[in-house]
C-alpha cells in the first residue's frame, strides 16, 4: 500500500494534484483532518485499495497540528506514506487568487488583513508539515498539465492515463454530436443511399465501402483529414486533454460516415492510440425506412378497402 498526504499553501495546486492521482488510480479524499488518516489507511486495506493520496491542510484548523504525530505513528506501523508539499512564490499565489476569485480560507469578515498576509501566516502554520516533507514541489512556473505529467511520471509512470479517441459517425439531419471536438463533413462523396442494392446496407458492408472508395475524392480526402488527425493529436496529448471525440458525418450516418469513421479507427489503434468507435446513427434511417413504408402499406390497405366497400344513400 503507498499513501500521499498533499499539502502546502492554499492556490499552489493540491486540488489539482489530488485530481491527477485519482487519474492515476489512487483512491483520494480532500480537506481530511490528520487524526482520521489511520482510519482511511484501515478502510483502503479492507477494501483492496492500493494506493491512495490525501489533501490535509489548515482548512482542518488547531487539528492540522497533529499531523507529524500522526504520520510518526503510521511509519511505525509499516505503513508506506509520504508527504508531499506543494509551494509556490507569493506573487503566483496571488495572481491565482485573482484569477479564481476564490476567498483564502485564513480570510474571514473578522480579519483585517490581506491576502499577502494571510498567506505569510499560512506558512508560518504550515512550517512543521514543510520541513517533515519527503518531496517539495515549487508550481510557480507550472502549467496544469505540466503539474499532471511531473505527479504521473514520480508517483504513477506506469498508469499515466493516455489520450482516449473516441471516432463517431453520425448523420447530419439528426443533428450534431454535443460532444463534438472535431467535425468531418463527407456529404459531398458518391451516396450508396441512391444505389438500390447498396441502400439497405451499412458502411459496415464491403460492397459499401467498395462504392465509396471507388469515388477518387476519397482517398484525397482521407489523406488530409488523416494528416490534420495525426497532428494534432500528440498537441491534444500534450496539452494534457484526456478525451477527444472525432465526428464524421454523412447525411443520414448510415454508408460514408461509417466507412470512414472504421477505417480511421483502425488507422489510429495501429499507431497505439486507446480508441473506440461509435455509429450513432446507423440504424436510424433504416427505422425511419421502415416506418415510412409500413405507414404508406396502412394508406394503400386503407385506400383498397375504401374502393371494395359498398356505400348506400
Amino acid at each position: 500500500m503507498r499513501f500521499v498526504v498533499i499539502t502546502g499553501p492554499s492556490g499552489a495546486g493540491k486540488t489539482l494534484a489530488l485530481h491527477s492521482f485519482e487519474d492515476a488510480g489512487y483512491y483520494t479524499v480532500d480537506n481530511l483532518p490528520p487524526r482520521l488518516l489511520p482510519e482511511l489507511v484501515a478502510f483502503c486495506r479492507e477494501t483492496a485499495q492500493e494506493m491512495g493520496a490525501v489533501v490535509m491542510d489548515i482548512r482542518s484548523g488547531a487539528a492540522f497540528a497533529e499531523l507529524g504525530e500522526v504520520m510518526q505513528g503510521l511509519h511505525q506501523a509499516g505503513v508506506c506514506i509520504e508527504l508531499l508539499y506543494l509551494d509556490a512564490s507569493d506573487a503566483a499565489l496571488v495572481n491565482r487568487f485573482k484569477e479564481t476569485r476564490r476567498p483564502h480560507p485564513l480570510l474571514t469578515e473578522t480579519t483585517a488583513v490581506g491576502v499577502i498576509e494571510a498567506l505569510h501566516e499560512e506558512r508560518r502554520l504550515l512550517h512543521t508539515a514543510r520541513t517533515l516533507a519527503d518531496r517539495i514541489l515549487d508550481t510557480s512556473a507550472l502549467t496544469p498539465w505540466e503539474l499532471r505529467d511531473h505527479l504521473h511520471s514520480t508517483y504513477s509512470q506506469d498508469t499515466r492515463p493516455g489520450l482516449l479517441v473516441t471516432v463517431t459517425s453520425f448523420g447530419f439531419k439528426h443533428g450534431l454530436p454535443l460532444d463534438a471536438d472535431l467535425v468531418f463533413d463527407v456529404r459531398f462523396l458518391a451516396n450508396p443511399h441512391y444505389v438500390p442494392e447498396l441502400k439497405g446496407m451499412t458502411g459496415r458492408d464491403a460492397e459499401v465501402a467498395a462504392y465509396i472508395h471507388a469515388d477518387p475524392r476519397t482517398k484525397s480526402f482521407q489523406e488530409r483529414m488523416n494528416g490534420l488527425v495525426q497532428f494534432t493529436l500528440p498537441e491534444y496529448e500534450r496539452e494534457g486533454k484526456v478525451y477527444l471525440n472525432i465526428t464524421i458525418g454523412c447525411t443520414g450516418g448510415q454508408h460514408r460516415s461509417v466507412v470512414l469513421a472504421e477505417e480511421l479507427a483502425a488507422l489510429l489503434t495501429r499507431e497505439s492510440y486507446r480508441v473506440s468507435v461509435r455509429h450513432r446513427d446507423i440504424k436510424k434511417s433504416r427505422t425511419e425506412e421502415s416506418g415510412r413504408s409500413l405507414q404508406a402499406e396502412e394508406v394503400i390497405a386503407g385506400q383498397c378497402d375504401l374502393d371494395s366497400s359498398e356505400v348506400t344513400l
